[in-house]
């Protein structure tokens, strides 16, 4: 498969490398330019190219974001159109400064302004070390690492699920993408939390259970 990935931090670079060693095809970019991304080219192997923002875009089947979220306006709504987008953003206003999200899911605001995509909100939650060296794809699916997912596009998350898959992490759905994705957010009980699938499951039903019990 052909991925494009836009921004090359911590996440974005990992992704790279990890979905490459997996025979997939990366294009990766940030904003300053292919030339910036040589040695992290270099290191990755060759199914790792360097590109601009568009061209990462227009190259992927499935495409990565990771950069600041104060930034997402500025990604090019025609190049993803059609296209699975992957939100791996996250919203930290002492970085990203105040955004109105009006009651919304950050990935809701991501979703509004690629309204062509299919957005499933995912890798967002997992430490970029652990994203480097935790994945095991010869373990049972519930003894891997919980990858969290959520989005309203079934079949788009089928797809990053088995991507999940492929690289040794099991993907957990949290539904769709405005309670699931609120449910990824910084803050959140899941956030940052390091979980194999079953511990994932069980600790959203009791998680659930609580809830049940708050309302009552």
């Amino acid at each position: 498969m052909k991925i494009g990935i836009i921004g090359a931090g911590m996440i974005g670079a990992t992704a790279a490398r990890i979905f490459a060693q997996v025979g997939h095809q990366v294009a990766i970019s940030n904003s300053r330019g292919p030339a910036s991304l040589s040695s992290l080219v270099q290191e990755a192997g060759s199914e790792v190219s360097a590109a601009t923002i568009d061209e990462a875009a227009s190259f992927g089947e499935v495409v990565l974001l990771a950069i600041p979220l104060k930034a997402y306006a500025s990604l090019p709504a025609a190049s993803l159109n059609g296209k699975i987008v992957i939100d791996a953003m996250n919203y930290y206003a002492e970085r990203d400064g105040e955004i109105d999200l009006s009651n919304h899911a950050s990935s809701e605001l991501v979703a509004q302004h690629l309204p062509g995509s299919r957005v499933v909100k995912a890798f967002n939650t997992i430490y970029f070390k652990n994203l480097a060296t935790q994945g095991k794809p010869t373990e049972p699916a519930e003894t891997r690492l919980a990858i969290f997912i959520s989005g309203d596009d079934v079949e788009a998350k089928a797809i990053v699920a088995s991507l999940i898959d492929q690289i040794g992490f099991t993907a957990i759905d949290m539904g769709n993408l405005r309670e699931g994705s609120r449910q990824q957010e910084p803050g959140s009980p899941i956030y940052a939390q390091s979980l194999t699938a079953t511990q994932a499951r069980q600790f959203l039903t009791a998680a659930q259970a609580r809830d049940f019990l708050d309302r009552q």
